[in-house]
């Protein structure tokens, strides 16, 4: 377990997905999942993690989508 898992809180895991995103050019869903599979965490327990912010950005993208 790393020392960001140990204190992370809404406002640095939201910092991580931002920097996943910007770094990787990707989308957040898929940068949600590639911090989960980098960190071996399960993504139902990111839940409380997810700032609104985030999930704003996460609807936009899926309404995007679809």
């Amino acid at each position: 377990m790393t020392i960001e898992q140990e204190f992370l809180t809404k406002s640095k895991f939201t910092k991580l997905v931002e920097k996943t995103v910007t770094d990787f050019k990707i989308p957040y869903m898929d940068a949600i999942l590639y911090l989960c599979e980098k960190n071996d965490l399960e993504p139902e327990d990111m839940k409380k993690f997810v700032s609104p912010i985030i999930k704003d950005k996460l609807e936009a993208e899926a309404m995007q989508l679809n």
